[in-house]
């Protein structure tokens, strides 16, 4: 008899160790899979649109400016008259691109400015306070 009852109620506990592991995949895709591809996706573009006067730095830890780009190599220069040659996985982020979109001129407006009429001739005082220690 209890043998019976045992039966019929493990039967109906067998979904929630499935239920835990797909559980498991779905939080392991979306906290470590999702954000390394997305990663990944952002590098390759930004490997892709690197163009001459880009500055950049590898994976190294090196700043240089790029020369030349070809299909998988990038000549940089390291300083004026030294190029090197680096695979493209090998460039880490890009500094400042030069084939970014010039910003445009904003025109400067006219500020008329204040002067400062000292009152009953007394010398103006400027707000900033000398702090240096003497060596005596």
């Amino acid at each position: 008899m209890f043998s019976v009852v045992a039966a019929a109620e493990g039967g109906g506990g067998s979904f929630a160790p499935l239920l835990l592991i797909v559980l498991l995949f779905g939080v392991m895709y979306f906290m470590m899979i999702r954000p390394q591809q997305k990663r990944r996706r952002e590098a390759q573009s930004m490997q892709s649109t690197l163009g001459p006067g880009d500055e950049i730095v590898t994976i190294g830890g090196l700043h240089a400016t790029v020369v030349e780009v070809g299909d998988d190599v990038v000549t940089v220069e390291i300083y004026p008259g030294v190029n090197a040659r680096y695979a493209r996985p090998a460039i880490a982020r890009v500094v400042k691109q030069e084939s970014a979109v010039a910003e445009e001129p904003v025109a400067e407006e006219t500020v008329a400015e204040e002067s400062v009429v000292p009152v009953d001739d007394e010398p103006i005082q400027s707000p900033v306070v000398e702090t240096r220690k003497s060596k005596d």
